[in-house]
Parts: structure tokens; C-alpha cells; sequence
């Protein structure tokens, strides 16, 4: 395959400022990395984190994204794992140092020195991107390129959250129905799970999404359920969520915060959390979460609903994302 010396790539080059249409070096591959020929990115609220500065000091400049769906164009010497032509996902979690306490007793989620695709390493707003052979994926041949993006991050990062409060009990709410939320809804139901939506106030379109989805109820993140919760995901990043959650919670409840970013939780009284009540968060992904999780998806089957914009039209997608305009996922599709 003749790669060129250059590609296409949207750079953020200053937090708050709109991403740049460049052109750019190929990136080459280490030893331990594939070159990947992008056919598609999804776009991320970590994505908006990034741009907006609320994630603080990403590599600059910077090629955003964590949802790469590519195909192997090159390899690196000691790349054994994919050959040239080999379909692969490239997550959030892009490298791990091997060594520190987190990564030697398995939690290398919490590794002391990461690398983060699109945040500290460049990511797959590009035409091509280089990713560690160890922390890429093969994806389910059921999934369309677009299709399989959301499941990279929004997936994987549901799927934690949705681990960590699965063993609560029967009622599960989530909060904020967006990309994460929408296939973790699957999940839970194939599960045997009885979800409660809640929403922003008023979009009722989205309450009918979740509805359609399975959820057995969907209003408002100011309303209570119609019965108390097991057990909550908060994927919206808005920290009085937190408390929203604790007072529709049943006694040994769990509320998980599924976000790398959330706005300050307010003070809330202790009543809220006796009860044996638990607030925790969840951290990144480990390798062994995305090959549970890649494994389950096409067994549900997890549909993913997809918005596709080429790649360009980037800040398009991450403005509609800011504005909760979009129902499901955004995905970027390269060389549309």
C-alpha cells in the first residue's frame, strides 16, 4: 500500500478556539504501532472537555478523537498481533506504563503514566492515525464503520459504568441520554435491567428515543421515578445530578458517575447518603473491558444510532454536541 508523506487532519492548536483544517505529516509507526488509513471517528463529549478547556493541558497542537475505526496501512517491526488490511478500533486509553501500582495488580485504568488517545497522544480526526498494537481492538464484523465508532468510548465507557452498578438490584436510572447512554440502555434491558430515562427538562424527543429503546420510563433529571432506584449512571457532567440521584435511590443504592468531567457538586445533607448509599466514579477503560464489551455488543444486539459528518464539518458536530442536538452518536467519516 503507497501511503503519502502528508494527510488531511482538523488540529486543535489553543483550548477555545475553533479545530483547524490542516495539513499535516503522516504520522509513522514505533515498533509496538500500527498506521491506521481512517474511515471513521466518533465524536465525543470528552472531545468537548478538550476543546472548550475543561480537560487541562492536552497535547498541543492536537488531533482529537478516541473512536477510530481504521484499517491497518503500515506496521511496526515488532507489530505481530494485525496484518496490513485488518480492520481495528482504537479506544480512549492508548497506553499504560506496565510498572506502577495500578498496572501490576490490574487496574491499569488508574496507570500512573497514560497515554490518552486524542488528549495526550493524536487521535482520529485524521486521515491516518498510529495507535500501540497492545491497546487496539478487532471490531464485530456486524458493524458498519460509522456504526462501530460509538461503540469505542461511548460503549466502552457505558459498559463500565453499567458494570459497576449492575449487581444493585433491578431499577437502574440513567441520567443524561446521549451516545453512552443509548447503548447502555441495551445492555441493561438484555440484562433484564428496568431502566428510567431522565433528560434534559422539555426534550421530549429524547424521552421517546429511550422509550423506544426500552426504557420503561423517561422525564425529566428534575422529577423522581415512579419507584425508587437501585442503582444510577450519571453521564451528564452536571454535578447536582449527583444529589438528584442520591434522593431517588432506595437504601444500599449506587450512583456511578460515568464522566471524565462533571460541573461542582453542591452540598448536599448526609441523609441523602446514610443508608449505605454509594457515590463512586469510574476512570478510563482497561483492555479487558473492551474485549468483554466487543464480545456482548453483537450478541444483544447493541444497535448504535448514528449522525455522520464528514470530517471537515468537525466543529459542526462538536457545536450540535454542545447543544444536545444530537440523538445518539456523532461520527466524523474520513475522506467522504
Amino acid at each position: 500500500m503507497i501511503k503519502p508523506e502528508t494527510m488531511h487532519a482538523m488540529v486543535l492548536e489553543e483550548p477555545g478556539q475553533p479545530l483547524k483544517w490542516r495539513q499535516v505529516p503522516v504520522p509513522q509507526p514505533g515498533p509496538e504501532q500500527v498506521l491506521l488509513r481512517v474511515h471513521t471517528c466518533g465524536v465525543c463529549r470528552t472531545d468537548l472537555h478538550v476543546v472548550d478547556g475543561e480537560l487541562s493541558h492536552p497535547k498541543l497542537p492536537l488531533i482529537l478523537g478516541h473512536e477510530i475505526v481504521g484499517t491497518v496501512a503500515a506496521a511496526g517491526s515488532a507489530v505481530r498481533q494485525f496484518k496490513v488490511g485488518e480492520r481495528l478500533g482504537v479506544p480512549w486509553l492508548g497506553h499504560t506504563c506496565g510498572a506502577c501500582r495500578y498496572c501490576l495488580d490490574g487496574r491499569e485504568n488508574l496507570c500512573d503514566n497514560p497515554g490518552f488517545t486524542g488528549y495526550t497522544l493524536d487521535g482520529g480526526y485524521a486521515e491516518y492515525a498510529v495507535a500501540d498494537q497492545r491497546y487496539s481492538f478487532p471490531l464485530p464484523p456486524a458493524y458498519g464503520d460509522a456504526e462501530a465508532a460509538p461503540l469505542l468510548c461511548a460503549g466502552l465507557i457505558g459498559y463500565r459504568s453499567y458494570r459497576m452498578a449492575q449487581d444493585a438490584g433491578e431499577r437502574l436510572g440513567i441520567y443524561g441520554f446521549g451516545a453512552a447512554a443509548h447503548i447502555t440502555v441495551q445492555i441493561a434491558v438484555y440484562q433484564g435491567k428496568k431502566v428510567y430515562a431522565f433528560t434534559r427538562p422539555g426534550d421530549t424527543e429524547t424521552q421517546e428515543f429511550a422509550r423506544q429503546l426500552g426504557a420503561v420510563w423517561a422525564g425529566s433529571s428534575e422529577a423522581r421515578p415512579p419507584e425508587e432506584l437501585d442503582a444510577a449512571i450519571i453521564f451528564a457532567p452536571v454535578g447536582p445530578l449527583i444529589p438528584a440521584a442520591l434522593r431517588a435511590s432506595a437504601k444500599g443504592g449506587v450512583v456511578v458517575s460515568g464522566g471524565i468531567h462533571m460541573s461542582d457538586i453542591p452540598s448536599f445533607p448526609y441523609d441523602l447518603l446514610w443508608g449505605e448509599r454509594v457515590v463512586r466514579s469510574v476512570a478510563n477503560l482497561t483492555r479487558a473491558d473492551g474485549e468483554e464489551f466487543l464480545e456482548l455488543a453483537p450478541r444483544v444486539p447493541v444497535k448504535t444510532e448514528v449522525e455522520t459528518f464528514p470530517l471537515e464539518q468537525a466543529n459542526e458536530a462538536l457545536d450540535r454536541l454542545r447543544r444536545g442536538q444530537i440523538q445518539g452518536a456523532a461520527v466524523l467519516v474520513v475522506g467522504a
